[in-house]
């Protein structure tokens, strides 16, 4: 259900659940996951065996190389994203004819919107969908790809999980991997992909920055209650606690009134050498076990490839895998 055919059309059931309702369950899956983002080009290819890593591949990108935005071109240097992409497909084997893409965050936009009722076709729901973003993105909704799914509220409300991007923004992306005679079947954001791997009870906070972008997410069970991604004045070997503190309380504090309660843990990923400075500060305030990614339920039955993946902050490839069980 989807204006384009490459953005993730259907999340199916969002949230972090296991077993037969996992996200993108009903979406082309395709073995090998390429991740873009500010700082560096990834790929995986996973087998058929479920949770079994083939290969992967990383490749640094140059200081500004990519400057991720909702708006504005992204590719500031393509010809460096190109050659690491081809330094990458050069490790994991030929890439095939279609491959999952992970974008920065920046570039979707993701909103929980509440509805009487929905149209189940998609076009009827995607003109009511346009028309209540309309106000709420930067740019022209009629050049937007849209992605949706529906989920129930605390009181049993209707809500559709909706993201949205810029479509001549996605096709940046998309272009890179068509020079290499790949197709992107799913488009989808790196932290979208990532939360498989949270805990699918009680209510979790995700706390993962990626160069300045720091992106906040909580989910209730399977539902995802909060989404919230801003830009912090420096990258996180830099940012002040307090500063990621600032940033973090209105989420939580949105969640506390729409839910009536307080979250059980926390997540967090990208915090780099600074992480006990930012876990101590996430404790004191919140009161709660913080913990990285790598010690969630989820992450703690994965097979050894996929924790290496994870040792080296490539989160997204993992939860990749996890969304549709390659």
């Amino acid at each position: 259900m989807s204006s384009t055919p490459s953005f993730a059309s259907d999340f199916y059931k969002l949230g972090p659940v296991r077993r037969l309702d996992r996200w993108l369950h009903a979406l082309p899956h395709p073995s090998l996951v390429v991740e873009i983002s500010p700082a560096h080009v990834a790929a995986a290819r996973w087998a058929k065996v479920r949770g079994t890593l083939e290969t992967y591949a990383v490749e640094p990108l140059p200081t500004g190389a990519i400057v991720p935005s909702p708006v504005d071109a992204n590719m500031v240097n393509p010809d460096a994203v190109r050659s690491a992409l081809r330094r990458v497909f050069s490790r994991v084997s030929d890439p095939g004819a279609e491959v999952g893409l992970l974008v920065p965050d920046p570039v979707v936009r993701v909103f929980i919107l509440p509805f009487e009722s929905l149209p189940r076709r998609a076009e009827d729901a995607l003109p009511l969908l346009r028309w209540r973003l309309k106000k709420s993105v930067p740019f022209d909704v009629e050049e937007t790809v849209v992605s949706w799914t529906r989920q129930s509220g605390r009181a049993g409300n209707l809500e559709v999980v909706t993201a949205v991007a810029r479509q001549r923004i996605v096709r940046e992306y998309e272009e890179i991997l068509e020079s290499f005679g790949a197709h992107a079947g799913v488009v989808l954001s790196s932290t979208l992909a990532t939360l498989p791997l949270l805990e699918d009870r009680g209510a979790t906070l995700l706390v993962r920055m990626t160069g300045r972008t720091l992106t906040t997410v909580i989910v209730q069970g399977p539902n995802l209650t909060v989404y919230r991604s801003t830009e912090t004045p420096s990258e996180s070997g830099l940012v002040d606690a307090q500063a990621m503190l600032d940033e973090i309380f209105p989420a939580i504090a949105y969640y506390q009134d729409t839910w009536g309660g307080s979250v059980d843990r926390v997540r967090i990923s990208g915090l780099g050498a600074r992480e006990e400075v930012f876990r101590k500060a996430l404790s004191g305030e919140l009161k709660v076990p913080v913990g990285g990614l790598t010690e969630t339920e989820e992450a703690l039955m994965l097979a050894s490839g996929a924790k290496d993946l994870m040792r080296s902050n490539l989160d997204p490839l993992v939860g990749w895998m996890l969304n549709g069980g390659s």
